[in-house]
């Protein structure tokens, strides 16, 4: 220690993200309604199977309600009933193997054999085998005493799915929070490649321009993750009374979403002219302001997600980039490759004007023809 006070001591920043708590809490907290959700469900059925049944220890009641719903994005009530099917099928098969054979270690193996056969069978979905196999093994784990528990452990577990599918329709998961986290994951995320992408139009910078396409090649992901929950959110919907209200907005959700996905490609498309154009070192700044003009109509329309009374802004902004999209008027004289690259905005304009509400024909008669 000096004399002129303790040291300080810093801590390595990569350190200090490591024990960064704000991640994990983030995720808790977003993922309360899905824990709530599966925590009622476990508990009303192995309440159900206990009290009512009389089942001593129901315990393939809390597993296949646990493992029905589980943590994923996906809840749709297709895959929870193909997972409780699933689970049950586990249950059915060992409990025919420990009928007929008996339980202990060498009737394990046949059991888990079995049971991925014929799950394989059943479904192409490797997750339905899985969840078969691991309720199987519970079965064969925990032997039953008698006749009467044997028969008792497919009716729990037909009582925990029962307990999920309820569960599914009677308290959703609210799918708004969860459907804007991902959208606005993507119009970030565009907006970044966008950015990049005119700042190296603007400044003759390949690199930048590089960085740009980068960006837009990895916009993929962020489009599924939204498309997976909001085709998740739209199957709750259609059988929950909870959510009906939401269906308008799911319908716009899936309109903006359906044509970002195909701006996303066009961005791409954008992204390779751009690095190409400036090869050689010379700002484009008219091509550069086009691009920036679309990103930001593109940041109208992902605001109005939120406030749906900004569409209509979206809709002018983006139109009155997208009548002057004649790359022979808007640029006289100029090299093949740079017109090339203001006609690769235009499918990009009328993908934007399609997310922001307009008719597709009509968006498409915004753009002059060439």
């Amino acid at each position: 220690m000096s004399a002129s006070g303790p040291e300080t001591i810093t801590v390595p920043v990569r350190v200090r993200d490591r024990f960064d708590p704000r991640p994990g809490l983030r995720r808790a907290r977003e993922s309360a309604p899905a824990i709530a959700q599966i925590v009622i469900a476990a508990t009303a059925a192995f309440a159900f199977a206990h009290f009512v049944l009389g089942h001593a220890s129901p315990v393939l009641a809390g597993t296949v309600a646990v493992s029905s719903l589980g943590l994923v994005r996906d809840a749709r009530p297709r895959r929870v009933v193909e997972t409780v099917v699933g689970m049950m099928l586990g249950v059915l098969i060992s409990e025919a193997v420990v009928w007929t054979i008996g339980s202990g270690w060498w009737q394990l193996p046949i059991v888990l054999a079995l049971v991925f056969l014929v799950a394989r069978v059943i479904s192409p979905h490797p997750a339905f085998a899985i969840a078969a196999a691991i309720q199987g093994l519970i079965v064969m784990l925990f032997p039953s005493a008698g006749t009467e528990a044997v028969l008792a452990r497919p009716l729990d577990g037909l009582v925990g799915g029962i307990a999920a599918i309820v569960m599914t329709v009677v308290v959703p998961r609210n799918p708004r929070g969860e459907l804007l986290r991902e959208a606005r994951a993507l119009f970030a995320a565009s907006a970044r490649a966008v950015t990049a992408s005119a700042e190296g139009l603007a400044r003759g910078d390949r690199m930048r321009a590089e960085r740009g396409l980068d960006r837009a090649r990895r916009l993929d992901p962020l489009v599924r993750a939204w498309q997976e929950s909001l085709e998740s959110a739209t199957a709750v919907a259609r059988i929950s009374p909870f959510l009906r209200r939401r269906r308008a907005e799911l319908d716009r959700q899936r309109r903006v979403l359906a044509a970002m996905d195909l701006a996303v490609r066009n961005l791409r498309v954008v992204g390779r002219r751009a690095a190409y154009v400036v090869d050689d070192g010379q700002p484009r700044q008219v091509a550069a302001d086009v691009l920036g003009g679309l990103g930001r109509g593109m940041a109208l329309i992902g605001e109005s997600l939120e406030d749906v009374e900004l569409e209509p802004a979206a809709r002018d902004a983006l139109r009155a980039i997208a009548v002057h999209l004649d790359p022979g008027r808007m640029l006289p004289g100029a090299s093949v490759g740079e017109q090339s690259l203001v006609s690769a905005m235009r499918p990009l304009a009328v993908d934007l004007l399609t997310a922001a509400g307009m008719p597709p024909a009509q968006a498409r008669g915004a753009v002059p023809r060439i």
